[in-house]
């Protein structure tokens, strides 16, 4: 298929559907973004699958058939899909098993995965998250082993604050992916949706503080970047710790109604980071990159106080 038309079709399907990331996609020069919009149009095909509504088996049989078509993968293909990676592959060397292992954490999901430890959760984490974040870094210019290592914990961190915000999304497929020992712990019971909030909102600060945790790990990523890939990540991770600390700000708010952030602010958020990285370069970027509200004494946040990275501000 002609590489302008494939290429096309997948920003297409990456504009409309990247509720997060094309804010800091958009920021990349032509090449990078084309090739990053190809990832994403495959990574959304197979998350499609495995949020639709179909029984279990029948999404491990169309899963299968997703894993089976990466064999297809090139320019010649007739699907865009297919050949915006294959004609991306012209210009990086993107590794195909990254694909296989998101497959892998989605299918997963349709056999009903549970979660007794964070130990257990953090390989489906990596599998449907870390996946993409060791697509995305080859596409910013390195396959060196400390990057890969970083952003596979950046997506990390980009996942649990994906499931705090889902909570209420994900118990209607009857999807928990909160740890039961956590559960446990705060006094949640099995059934997140029927817990007690006054028991929630402790039991989600405390996730969030994890997830936290993990955006510190993976943050120095930035600074092995060139400015315009820096600039991406720090775009998306601004956007994802703005999330966490609404999250934070009101923890039982999950359960009610999805939190997000409005379109303008995200692309403010996209805005400020190129400016940032422009002004102070990487490096500098790396050491302003704070991703958090100011807290009390007790590591709660204090409303009214900015929430998100410095380069969001």
């Amino acid at each position: 298929m002609n590489e302008g038309l494939a290429f096309r079709r997948c920003e297409q399907i990456t504009r409309s559907r990247a509720r997060n990331f094309y804010y800091g996609i958009r920021l990349l020069p032509g090449q990078k973004r084309r090739a990053m919009c190809a990832i994403y149009a495959f990574a959304r095909r197979v998350d499609d699958i495995g949020d639709g509504s179909l029984p279990g088996d029948d999404k491990l049989v169309r899963l299968e058939a997703a894993r089976r078509s990466l064999e297809q993968i090139g320019p010649d293909s007739t699907d865009p899909v297919l050949a915006g990676i294959g004609h991306a592959l012209g210009y990086f060397a993107i590794p195909l098993d990254a694909f296989r292992d998101l497959i892998d954490g989605v299918e997963m999901d349709a056999r009903g995965a549970r979660y007794e430890t964070f130990s257990d959760l953090e390989p489906y984490c990596r599998r449907v998250a870390g996946s993409i974040g060791r697509l995305s870094v080859v596409v910013f210019g390195t396959n060196d082993s400390a990057a890969m290592q970083l952003a596979d914990d950046l997506g990390v961190a980009m996942q649990l604050t994906n499931i705090l915000r889902d909570i209420r999304e994900d118990a209607g497929r009857r999807r928990v992916y909160l740890p039961r020992e956590d559960l446990d712990r705060f006094g949640c019971g099995e059934d997140p949706s029927a817990a007690p909030v006054q028991a929630m909102g402790p039991l989600i600060r405390f996730e969030a503080r994890r997830a936290r945790s993990w955006f510190e790990r993976g943050l120095p990523l930035i600074t092995m970047l060139d400015p315009r890939s820096a600039a991406c990540v720090a775009a998306m991770t601004g956007i994802y710790l703005r999330l966490l600390a609404r999250i934070e700000e009101q923890p039982d708010r999950v359960l009610f109604e999805r939190v997000s952030l409005a379109s303008w602010e995200k692309a403010w958020v996209a805005a400020r980071s190129l400016t940032v990285v422009t002004a102070a370069g990487p490096h500098g970027v790396g050491g302003r990159m704070n991703g958090g509200v100011r807290r009390d004494g007790a590591g709660a946040p204090v409303r009214g106080m900015g929430s998100g990275s410095e380069v969001g501000r």
